[in-house]
């Protein structure tokens, strides 16, 4: 059952199916991966949806760590505050992408306003191509830094306490402990991290899709922003196919990379 999604959509990459063809699904080979492949559109997807990816999940991961280890000593109104963490993963992605449109509009937006409280100048967000991904990111990272925080606060309560103990015996500031010891250790957990945000980050539509719709232009169109406007823009839904399917070995690309980093740190 979970493998028919996946095998039907490869098959229907396969074909022409589209409302040009009324509606009909003929065999044409390898004919839509060709066509993409030579689509500059696709290409500057994948250079989005990488962008994107990296800028959200590699601030999300320091963000998580250091929030975690903050989170992790004993202090008046911990379990409040972890409360209060919790609070962006539990809002639906469409009210939070509502939300910080608000926030990022230029006239009446928060945003300029903290902006012009640091001096600093007026930035038209969501609506020029240098500034999108990263006011995108910027949403990402406020609502998904929590799951990398607990999945961190695991890790950090199943250490076990013998190499903090000798490191104490030995003498180790913190600095050092934190280096040499919570970190390495933390390590495999922090990488199962990166690998569950990068899943998630790669294929993010609802947020971009509700704050942009892909835009300026295509200055914001990754790879599902993509695929959907091949789908229910065009009515290409073969071509639409192709594209999820070069999403998915993209993901199986970059999570096997992260695995195999992470037996090369561990050997």
């Amino acid at each position: 059952m979970m493998g028919f999604p996946v095998l039907y959509t490869l098959w229907v990459s396969l074909t022409d199916w589209s409302m040009a063809s009324g509606g009909e699904a003929n065999f044409v080979g390898l004919s839509n991966y060709i066509a993409l492949f030579k689509d500059e559109r696709f290409y500057n997807s994948v250079w989005l949806t990488g962008y994107f990816t990296i800028l959200a999940v590699g601030v999300e991961t320091v963000l998580g760590v250091a929030i975690a280890l903050i989170l992790n000593r004993d202090f008046k109104g911990q379990n409040i505050a972890k409360t209060i963490l919790l609070l962006p993963m539990v809002a639906t992605p469409v009210a939070i992408g509502l939300a910080w449109t608000l926030f990022y509009e230029p006239t009446i937006g928060l945003g300029n306003y903290a902006l012009k409280l640091l001096g600093l100048p007026a930035s038209s967000w969501l609506a020029s191509k240098d500034s999108v991904i990263p006011a995108l990111a910027i949403v990402d990272i406020w609502e998904w830094t929590p799951m990398v925080t607990l999945i961190v606060l695991a890790g950090l309560a199943a250490l076990p306490t013998d190499p903090f103990e000798a490191a104490e015996v030995d003498g180790a500031t913190r600095w050092q402990v934190l280096r040499y010891v919570t970190l390495p250790l933390l390590l495999p957990t922090i990488l199962i991290a990166v690998i569950l945000r990068s899943i998630d980050a790669f294929k993010t539509f609802d947020i971009i899709y509700t704050m942009t719709a892909g835009g300026p232009g295509f200055a914001s169109e990754t790879l599902n922003i993509y695929g959907y406007n091949l789908a229910f823009g065009y009515f290409r839904f073969g071509a639409a196919s192709s594209v999820l399917v070069a999403l998915l070995a993209l993901v199986l690309g970059f999570n096997l990379l992260v695995l195999w980093t992470r037996k090369k740190t561990e050997q």
